[in-house]
């Protein structure tokens, strides 16, 4: 069973080394964490940071909060948890992004992620929470409707789905 850490200013190297795992980023998910080293990657907790709390917030971006997912003390993926919608989200990205280390798939961690990270939303006052996915994410699509989501939308190779 995993559970959720928000993301603090101080993180150990076991969450950088993820990220560099992770990547870039895949099937619409964005690794806006991925630095070329340990300071960088520190300035950038600091800048997320900030932006959880709204501050300094660049045009066209809303608050978002960041939660790492553990098994045990083990960081098997992270999530961004947007607090409202814009007219970009509202047509890609959604309240919710996440993604699980290469190395911890097929283990389940993206189902229970994911309803950890709807609980939080719910804790917000979000009612009802928007993802989408890529088409062709078949692990993904799957992950949201065990977790209540239901398609509201296909358009260009974009599912939006809704989660009450």
């Amino acid at each position: 069973m995993i559970h959720l850490k928000k993301l603090a200013l101080e993180e150990p190297e076991g969450i950088y080394q993820m990220i560099l795992e992770i990547g870039a980023g895949e099937n619409g998910f964005v690794n806006s964490l991925r630095s070329s080293d340990f300071e960088e990657f520190k300035q950038k907790l600091k800048k997320n940071d900030d932006i959880s709390n709204g501050i300094n917030l660049k045009e066209g971006l809303v608050p978002q909060t960041i939660y790492w997912f553990y098994d045990h003390d083990r960081p098997v993926g992270y999530g961004k948890l947007r607090h409202k919608l814009n007219e970009k989200l509202l047509e890609h990205g959604g309240h919710i992004g996440y993604v699980i280390r290469p190395t911890a798939r097929n283990r389940g961690y993206g189902k229970q992620a994911l309803t950890e990270l709807v609980k939080q939303a719910h804790l917000m006052g979000i009612k009802e929470i928007l993802l989408t996915c890529d088409e062709a994410n078949t692990a993904s699509k799957r992950i949201i409707e065990f977790n209540g989501g239901v398609m509201s939308e296909l358009k260009e190779g974009s599912c939006k789905y809704w989660i009450s």
